[in-house]
């Protein structure tokens, strides 16, 4: 199993050091996100101050780009990192696309983002073989692309794409055509076993695709120490308040609690939230030990069911450099 870290946001001049830090503990990846910050510039600066680690979005906002501005980024950090860059691309929700993004919520986002990964994937291609786009959907229309505006083949033209999401349609999609699927933090060991494997599974079905063509890639919310636990519980009732992750609850017999959750919400209730998240709940959405037991813990809990595992800390160089190495070196041991 490998394990990746996650870039605190931060400015840029941060980068070139926390990315060395990072390849030096033996970390596999480094994952970018966006939040506060664009996702693909930090990525840039990590691929030119590394020699080994992946670097990869987790993720960029699909419906804020353009499939073709989404290929050329991902086309020159690919060949700016030799080959080690990867596409993460998740699609939001309703509300920020539309308010924060200022941009328009597809009908189907799970359509939308199947045709947006098409186009992208046909841009690649023209690029690397010549030709023309192709690519007249329901959301994107692909269909120009002059020598001029081509950047032309590169020695990396096969970049993995990794698709984030939660519930079983984004998952099955993964199986269709992408190379990953990205796990979102609220989660537990049996919806990746009884949804988010099956529903992959059921999409390289669909795709007559080997299996493993598809890797999972887990990021966890863990807790060492009373003031974590506190975080976490937190954190928890945040992502279960979400209208569309009530499947996670409801798969353990929690939607009241979900739906309760949403209507604190509403009313701006923050405080009251972590309140309703029992121990039980904790413990099945985070993994919760000493730090001295976390490796053996995550190791139980994602040997089997993950090929990448990330936690839901951001890698901060010189404050738990001991017990980052340790869970890594229980973790190379670890199944897939």
């Amino acid at each position: 199993m490998r394990l990746d870290a996650s870039l605190p946001p931060g400015p840029l001049r941060q980068v070139p050091a926390l990315a060395q830090a990072a390849e030096a503990i033996g970390f596999d990846g480094l994952w970018s996100t966006e939040t506060q910050h664009d996702p693909f510039l930090p990525l840039a600066l990590a691929a030119e101050h590394t020699r080994r680690l992946s670097l990869g979005t987790a993720v960029a906002i699909a419906f804020a780009r353009s499939p073709t501005v989404l290929a050329h980024t991902a086309w020159d950090l690919a060949e700016h990192s030799g080959g080690r860059f990867v596409l993460g691309l998740g699609t939001q929700v309703k509300a920020h696309i539309e308010r924060r993004f200022g941009m328009a919520w597809p009908a189907s986002p799970v359509n939308a983002l199947r045709e947006q990964i098409q186009a992208i994937r046909s841009l690649w291609q023209v690029w690397q073989q010549g030709g023309r786009p192709n690519l007249r959907g329901d959301y994107y229309r692909v269909t120009l692309m002059t020598p001029f505006f081509s950047p032309g083949p590169q020695p990396h033209p096969a970049i993995p794409i990794f698709v984030a999401g939660v519930n079983r349609g984004l998952a099955r999609l993964a199986g269709e055509v992408a190379d990953g699927f990205l796990v979102h933090p609220y989660h537990s060991r049996r919806y990746l076993k009884e949804l988010i494997r099956p529903a992959i599974a059921e999409g390289i079905t669909r795709s007559g695709r080997i299996e493993a063509a598809v890797s999972l890639s887990v990021t966890a919310i863990v807790a060492t120490t009373p003031e974590e636990e506190h975080r976490a519980r937190r954190q928890v009732a945040f992502y279960a308040s979400t209208p569309s992750y009530r499947a996670v609850m409801a798969l353990h017999g929690w939607a009241e609690t979900a739906d309760e959750l949403r209507g604190l919400s509403q009313r701006g209730g923050w405080d009251e939230m972590g309140e309703c998240i029992t121990q039980e709940m904790l413990s099945t959405f985070a993994v919760l030990a000493p730090e001295g037991d976390l490796p053996e813990a995550l190791a139980e809990r994602y040997a089997g069911c993950a090929d990448r595992l990330g936690l839901y800390l951001p890698f901060m160089p010189g404050t738990r450099d001991e017990f980052w190495r340790r869970v890594l070196d229980r973790l190379r041991d670890a199944a897939c």
